[in-house]
């Protein structure tokens, strides 16, 4: 499977973005879908996740309450509409499907990671 996240760019403090992560190859519905993010010289970082079916997520406290992930299965998609940026928030985000069979934050239980897309919020 090959996925390609989409929708970053530069913005400033406050402002919202919509990203985007589109599967091809095979179809993602039956994984739980990962977001991640990755800043200059960091770790990468758990950012939310959501079930196969879209009826669970998951947060990292640093975006509870600001980020809402997302999916759509008959377009083999998964979102994070990101709001109240701040920035902190800039980083490369990138999707990836989970292969734990339950949630986790590790990134080592995520596979087929494909390119991120960067997301700069400036002040």
């Amino acid at each position: 499977v090959q996925l390609q996240a989409s929708g970053g760019g530069k913005v400033q403090v406050g402002d919202s973005l919509r990203l985007s992560c589109t599967g091809s190859g095979r179809s993602l519905s039956t994984q739980a879908m990962g977001w991640f993010r990755q800043a200059p010289g960091k770790r990468r970082e758990f950012v939310a996740s959501i079930s196969a079916s879209g009826g669970t997520t998951y947060y990292s406290d640093s975006v509870k309450g600001r980020f809402t992930v997302s999916r759509d299965n008959a377009k083999n998609a998964a979102y994070l509409q990101m709001s109240m940026l701040k920035p902190e928030d800039t980083a490369i985000y990138i999707c990836a499907p989970r292969i734990a069979r339950y949630h986790t934050t590790e990134a080592q239980y995520y596979d087929y990671w494909g390119q991120g897309t960067q997301v700069t919020v400036s002040s």
